[in-house]
């Protein structure tokens, strides 16, 4: 289950407004790990919504203008959220679990019943999360076709998958990691350093720096000093420090 530090990102889908104001308030009060990112009365605000936010899970009514709930789990399959339905009528629930929603609540909410869909939502979101870890680090340790595979990477948007291959280095910024890839801008990861120096294929990436990791494919030329520095293909230069030096010119060493 989430820890108390980590929070679920959440929107409510209903086409009554004081419903959205209970649930919102209960949720504050019962349920603060949840995070309110959006509200919407009908399944096209709601199908922009959950493209535009992305949320852990959906809160959804079942009857609402312009369709119904299933219309809208259609147009957006698959379904990579958890969903709760939060409904008056209970005629729907087998068709609810067919599309393996995490739990069905009627209205009037019990708050009983809303912290315990919580509590399963949390677990959920865990476990997936974990297996989503363990296949990626699993898919980087295997040594055939290592480059040609894709590596998940963690952003604010949600996860960002690039070829390995692609990865023209890494800069340090804090807990977070700057990743340069090949022909498009960089992208900000939150992952430190250290988590790709122990992923990445070692016979390929080179830290030479604190701050840095690189692919060597990607160096252009090396230029001696204490240190010295590469350029890279793309026309940076990054210092190479004295203790990561002998390392580095190591590689090209055959």
């Amino acid at each position: 289950m989430k820890n108390k530090e980590q929070k679920i990102t959440a929107v409510i889908i209903d086409d009554e407004p004081g419903n959205i104001v209970t649930l919102t308030e209960l949720l504050k009060t019962y349920c603060p790990e949840i995070i309110i990112e959006g509200k919407a009365q009908d399944i096209i605000a709601g199908y922009d919504l959950i493209n535009d936010v992305r949320p852990e899970v959906v809160f959804l009514d079942i009857e609402m203008p312009y369709g119904n709930a299933f219309d809208l789990l259609d147009k957006l399959d698959p379904v990579n959220f958890e969903v709760i339905f939060i409904t008056a009528f209970n005629n729907y629930a087998i068709k609810a679990f067919k599309y393996t929603a995490l739990d069905y609540i009627l209205k009037p909410v019990s708050i009983t019943e809303l912290k315990a869909a919580v509590k399963k939502v949390a677990k959920r979101i865990e476990e997936k999360n974990t297996n989503t870890r363990i296949s990626s680090m699993l898919a980087n340790l295997r040594p055939e076709n290592r480059l040609t595979q894709k590596i998940a990477l963690p952003t604010s948007q949600g996860l960002y998958f690039e070829e390995i291959s692609n990865i023209t280095q890494l800069e340090a910024s804090g807990s977070y990691t700057y990743l340069f890839i090949n022909g498009k801008k960089k992208e900000l990861v939150s992952k430190k350093l250290k988590d790709f120096e122990d992923i990445l294929p070692e016979d390929i990436f080179c830290r030479i720096h604190h701050s840095h990791i690189i692919n060597t494919n990607f160096v252009k030329n090396y230029y001696k000093g204490r240190g010295g520095y590469v350029e890279m293909q793309d026309g940076t230069t990054i210092e190479v420090s004295v203790r990561k030096k002998h390392d580095f010119l190591e590689k090209f060493i055959h």
